[in-house]
């Protein structure tokens, strides 16, 4: 009867299973709020958040009309990095609010379950589970409060960091609004002309104020600091790499007992140990890694790249130039000193005054005692210009009263004229650091030391300097206080749409199109220096580097175009489009285009020929030097240098010599006089060609003889040589060797 009794009546186990998915579903409570233990981490940060938005509250609101512009670009990137930071947070709270909320309607619904209801309204049953049900009201308890403290928490952070997002804003708009409109101000009167005079009590006022801005500007600093260490962190790494990939070269080249190899260089900077070299490749970066940064870390850059550099300078610039550098140094931490010192704003002025007439002096005397020198070196004619001009108009408007131009203009000459020197080091260094690449991965293939290195250092230095030009540019505008209104206004340009018919396009994505692919382009052509392959014959030998490096720039093209198609916003379908008419175009006229390409691909994948084979093609004759997507470069034994389109290359037998092995075989033959021992003159001919260095050993030359006439008969030598490239070599030395052997034998040649 067991098996027919009603199985809707719950059991003991039933009521057991029900309360231990309550146990485990409470047990959940404290895994999740310890879970939310980054909570109070994140309100610590948006206390000392508070604290920076009341500084930059207290500077953007104060009448301080001389306020300092490269601060303002701080603060309003600090603002952007701090509305980033509390966007995050008060995600992060969101998240671990939904995640409470979830647990709490999970606990909510096992409250509604009859199950657990009817144990509590059953007295039986209560007495039953009575140490379970203990435990679970302790449970409970424990949960309540967990919950409680979480949900507290997590609200008061949450709250928080929405408060803090309005302050952002509202800081954000208001010091947008003060950098359009300083420049406008700037060209006004701010201050009284400089042959006027003040009240104490204005002084006094001005000290104060003074002292209050330059308190909460260290203050800034020091957050800005705290809250942007990845900005330099990366920068670090960078020059870290630098260094250890000149010293490894060197390294290399020491232990290989080759470092005299690189006295042709004749290296200016670089060194086994490039700890100076090194710091001024990491700071001429700098801007790019923290362009608005706080104007103390622009100062402390500037200064500790001056340094390294006066080090550098100190044996390889002669005396006139090194004083005339220390003077500028010198120069430059006057003029930086006059708002760490605390002096009164008129004394700033007075002190500016006679630094930017000094500086002026000092550039005159740039451009006549120095004149022959600065007229060969035509950017540092430029940036002596540069530096007078901007310094005449710092004296002109801080004698009119238009103190933040004349701070704009003194600041602009000074660091432009800075930035320049340490950007010539720069490319300096980075020319010098890839040719000790190239000569040490030479050394390392035992490869030939001596190379034609001035097209290749011609090639690395004009692209560091379009890089250094474009990083002065930057700071160059920027210390103008102009970098916003050009970036704004080219971005704009640059990113309005266009349309030719249905066709839709930017001028920004066809400019990022074509500099990536013009960078892949580069680096594809460059890539093999850094493997010490130069295109010389050398290594031409080691076919398997070339054939990899072939590979390399073939992927690297590739790449480079999909990057250039993602990177400028083309979707699928216009590419689609574009390949369409370029499909048009194949039909039309591109056949020989498309042709030569695919060719080109053939030839890098079935490698039919490689580089460094000697081949035959046609009537030419010579050496593999290149393999490119649409044409190969032929060497001839001449010299000249024949470009084949590849579908060329595949339409014409292609005689390889070089395919499987280098080996080939020479015919030679002689006249000989009768009468005359054939035995002898069989030995000597067999014995002189056996012990010739160039042939192939293990193969035994043949020799025929036949009759050429009632006189003499015809000897014909067939032998191997070792190399293609040493068949002349080896011809002319075993011919004359035979030829010696027949004197000396008496045997006449006829």
């Amino acid at each position: 009867m067991s098996v027919f009794s009603d199985s809707n009546t719950l059991t003991r186990s039933d009521y057991l299973i029900a309360l231990e998915k309550m146990f485990q579903t409470l047990n959940k409570v404290p895994v999740l709020t310890a879970s939310f233990a980054p909570v109070d981490n994140i309100a610590t940060e948006l206390n000392e958040s508070d604290s920076a938005l009341a500084i930059i509250k207290e500077r953007i609101t104060q009448s301080d009309r001389g306020l300092n512009i490269r601060n303002l670009h701080m603060f309003s990137a600090l603002l952007v990095e701090l509305k980033k930071t509390t966007a995050e947070y008060s995600a992060q709270m969101n998240q671990y609010d939904d995640s409470l909320d979830n647990l709490k309607k999970e606990i909510l619904n096992l409250r509604k379950d009859t199950t657990i209801r009817g144990i509590f309204r059953d007295s039986v049953l209560r007495a039953s589970f009575t140490l379970q049900l203990q435990q679970l009201r302790s449970k409970w308890k424990r949960t309540d409060s967990l919950v409680r403290r979480a949900t507290a928490n997590i609200n008061d952070v949450r709250g928080h960091a929405s408060a803090n997002l309005l302050a952002i804003n509202e800081l954000s708009y208001q010091t947008d609004a003060l950098l359009q409109t300083v420049g406008s101000r700037a060209f006004s009167k701010e201050r009284r002309y400089l042959w006027e005079s003040r009240n104490a009590a204005a002084n006094a006022r001005m000290q104060d104020g003074f002292k209050k801005s330059i308190d909460s500007e260290q203050k800034m600093a020091r957050y800005y600091f705290e809250n942007s260490r990845e900005k330099r962190s990366l920068l670090w790494v960078i020059g870290i790499l630098f260094f250890y990939w000149v010293f490894y070269n060197f390294r290399s080249l020491r232990r290989a007992g080759r470092l005299e190899s690189l006295q042709a260089f004749n290296f200016r900077y670089l060194t086994r140990f490039p700890l100076a070299v090194s710091l001024v490749f990491m700071l001429s970066l700098a801007p790019l890694f923290d362009l608005h940064a706080p104007a103390i870390y622009i100062e402390s850059v500037q200064f500790i790249s001056m340094i390294v550099l006066t080090i550098l300078f100190w044996k390889r610039l002669p005396r006139t130039f090194l004083l005339g550098w220390c003077l500028f140094v010198v120069l430059f931490l006057l003029l930086s000193s006059t708002r760490v010192l605390g002096i009164p704003i008129r004394l700033q002025r007075w002190w500016m005054l006679i630094i930017n007439s000094a500086s002026v002096a000092f550039g005159l005397f740039m451009l006549f005692r120095l004149k022959k020198w600065v007229k060969r070196q035509r950017i540092m004619m430029a940036m002596v210009i540069i530096y007078l001009f901007f310094n005449l108009l710092a004296i002109i408007c801080n004698l009119f009263g238009r103190v933040t131009l004349a701070q704009i203009f003194g600041a602009t000459a000074i660091y432009s004229f800075a930035q320049m020197v340490s950007l010539a080091v720069f490319v300096q260094a980075l020319t010098e650091a890839f040719l000790l690449q190239i000569q040490s991965s030479r050394v390392r293939k035992q490869y030939p030391e001596q190379f034609d290195y001035a097209p290749i250092a011609k090639g690395v230095g004009r692209f560091a300097t379009i890089l250094s030009v474009l990083l002065w540019l930057l700071v160059f505008t920027t210390n103008l206080n102009i970098y916003n209104v050009v970036s704004n206004s080219l971005i704009q340009f640059l990113t309005y749409p266009r349309e030719i018919g249905s066709f839709s396009f930017t001028l920004s994505g066809i400019l990022l199109f074509m500099g990536i692919i013009w960078l892949a382009n580069l680096l594809q052509k460059h890539i093999a220096f850094f493997f010490g392959d130069v295109g010389d014959d050398a290594s031409f030998d080691n076919k398997g580097q070339r054939s990899r490096l072939l590979v390399t720039r073939l992927i690297l093209l590739v790449l480079g175009f999909l990057l250039a198609v993602a990177a400028s916003g083309l979707s699928m379908d216009r590419v689609t489009v574009i390949l369409g008419a370029l499909g048009v175009g194949i039909g039309l006229g591109m056949q020989n285009i498309v042709n030569n390409f695919v060719s080109g691909i053939i030839l890098i994948f079935d490698r039919p020929l490689r580089l460094g084979d000697t081949v035959e093609i046609g009537d030419k004759k010579g050496r593999v030097k290149e393999i490119g997507v649409r044409s190969s470069t032929l060497l001839t034994a001449e010299g000249a240098e024949v470009i084949i389109p590849n579908g060329d290359l595949l339409s014409h037998n292609i005689v390889n010599w070089t395919l499987s092995n280098n080996h080939i075989r020479i015919e030679l033959s002689f006249l000989i006089a009768r009468p005359y021992s054939r035995e002898i003159a069989q030995k000597l001919v067999r014995d002189i060609i056996v012990n010739n260095k160039h042939t192939l050993p293990g193969r035994e030359p043949q020799l025929l003889f036949s009759t050429a006439n009632a006189q003499s008969d015809k000897l014909k030598v067939y032998y191997w040589c070792q190399d293609v490239s040493l068949t002349e070599l080896a011809g002319s030395e075993i011919e004359a060797a035979v030829r010696h052997g027949f004197e000396e034998k008496g045997i006449n040649e006829g």
